[in-house]
Parts: C-alpha cells; structure tokens; sequence
C-alpha cells in the first residue's frame, strides 16, 4: 500500500474550491490509515540538521554521561530511558518483554502561570539537559518547531472536519506536548517472543510529528488484520492520529495500531517524535454532541497512558 501525502503549504494557500478539495483528502486520509507524509511543512533545514546531530551526539555517549540524565524516580516523564524501560504494547494490555531501544524525552518550554499542582507534578516537571554543547538551543529550536507546525496542522484539521479554522485554538494554548529522541540499536540477536523494538500500541494525543531517519526501515501500522511498511522519506515528516483525536471525533478519525518490528540483523536507527498533546485541562467531548466517549481531562488522561507502560 502506499501512504497518502498531504502538502500544508498548498492547502494553507489554496482558496475555495481547492481548499475544500485539499479538506475533504486530508479527512479520508484521517478516516482511513491515520497515517500521512506531510510535504510543504516550512521546517528550516538547519532546524532539522542540528537536532539530528544532537541526538546523535546524545546516543553516541557511554552509559555513564547518559544515566546522569535518567529520571530520578518512577515515574518521572523526562530525560534518558534506557535498554528495558519501557514496553509501549502494555499501554493496549499487552504483556510483552520490554523493548528494543533507548530514548531522551523533554517537555514543554515554557510553564504558564496558572498551571495546577498535578500539571506542574507531572508534564511541567524540567527537563534534564545533557551537558553537551549545542544540544539544548538545538533541542529547543525543533521543539518550538513542532509546536508551531503541530498548530498548523490542527487547523488543517479543523477544516477537515467542517469547523472554523481555529476551533481547536482554545485547546492548545499551552500544549503538554512532549518531543522524543529514540535510537533502536543494531539487533543482532533473535528477539524474545513477543518483543519489537517499540511495541504495538496507539499514540495517546491529538497528533503525532514524527522524523524517521531517511531511508529507515521497520514502522509498521496494522491495516486490514495486515502489518503494513510506512515510507521513511527525506524532507518529510510522517504524521499520525492519537487517540485523543478518535476520540473527539467519535473514531471518524482512527489512531491506528502501530509498531516497530525488530527482526535479528537489523542495522541501528533513529527517529524524532513529536507527541502533540491538548492544554491540561482541555475537556475532550465528542464533537458530533454524541455519547460515544465519556468526556475526559487531557492531563489526566496522559498520565495514565503515561504511566501504564513502565517496566
């Protein structure tokens, strides 16, 4: 199968009927995989060239300089993961070995001031900064990046869906999203039963951005009972539907089942995910005014997901 692209820039510039012709493909495409390339996103080159060679530099450490950003409790939603920290199919009640790679996670750049006790507990918590040159600024430029894109996106979306442009604005004026550098090492073993290198599961938010390493083989989403291949191209990003999008459109839209498969001999990998994620107190209510999900807290229903899938 091959994966739909959609070009931002052409629908952000299109007028009337082009417009209409560019929302209603981007709403098949959401009711059909989830998953699209997004083309014409705007992302400066140098924004990108500079996180790769930051994450690279990260995960090119010992284990030492990498431990010294570990979360310094359970629980902690921010810094270094390593080998056997996390088993994301357990989020979906999957009992699974723990998977293949490793990771640094950072939050939101900036606290508001009314922020609640269990948000500044949780998603405002800091972000434990490794010390090496130039990671930091070039962390923060692409994550300033990925939230303004994330926004554009949603607006997209909104037009999509038949609702004014900037319906969802109020929802994402202070996102609790969160950016993840992920390295999948070589595999040179025959994987334990059940383990990939990041297990099946569904994103848990409104939309995910992710960067794959160019080239790069092994994201799969499940379609038709099927594992299918998702393109890793250059100069694009891949974007899917969370969960909390299915919900708030009564699973018009899919967040679709997806994983990374680990196979023995695989060559090491890298990629960039960018977890968009409502305001804290976002209410999430169906849109179509039906029953089909209760209502639920955006915070609070991060945390959970968040916390099911520690080992």
């Amino acid at each position: 199968m091959s994966f739909a692209r959609f070009d931002l820039a052409a629908f952000e510039a299109a007028h009337q009927d082009a417009r209409h012709d560019l929302a209603r493909a981007l709403d098949d495409i959401c009711r059909n995989t989830g998953f699209l390339v997004l083309e014409g996103h705007g992302v400066a080159p140098e924004v990108i060239a500079n996180v790769w060679a930051a994450a690279q530099a990260f995960f090119a450490q010992g284990s030492v300089p990498k431990q010294a950003v570990a979360p310094p409790y359970q629980g902690y939603p921010y810094g270094y993961l390593g080998p056997d920290a996390e088993a994301l199919a357990r989020s979906k009640g999957e009992e699974t070995p723990p998977d293949l790679k490793e990771s640094f996670n950072g939050g939101p750049l900036h606290v508001p001031t009314d922020a609640s006790a269990d948000a500044m507990s949780f998603c405002y918590q800091p972000t434990l900064w490794p010390d090496l040159p130039g990671f930091r600024a070039a962390w923060e430029a692409y994550y300033a990046a990925m939230e303004d894109l994330a926004a554009r996106v949603m607006r997209a979306f909104a037009t999509a869906l038949d609702l004014r442009e900037d319906h969802f604005d109020p929802f994402i004026a202070h996102p609790i999203s969160a950016l993840r550098a992920l390295h999948y090492p070589a595999t040179v073993d025959v994987p334990l039963d059940k383990q990939q290198r990041a297990g099946a599961h569904t994103d848990y938010g409104s939309l995910t951005i992710l960067l794959p390493q160019p080239g790069s083989q092994g994201l799969q989403v499940q379609q038709g009972g099927q594992w299918v291949d998702v393109p890793a191209p250059d100069g694009a990003f891949v974007i899917n539907i969370g969960d909390l999008m299915a919900r708030w459109t009564a699973d018009r839209w899919v967040s679709t089942l997806h994983r990374v498969v680990a196979k023995s001999g695989q060559p090491a990998r890298q990629s960039l995910a960018f977890f968009h994620q409502p305001d804290w107190d976002a209410q999430i209510v169906p849109l179509d005014g039906s029953q089909a999900y209760p209502p639920v807290c955006s915070g609070p229903y991060l945390m959970q997901k968040f916390q099911a899938t520690g080992v």
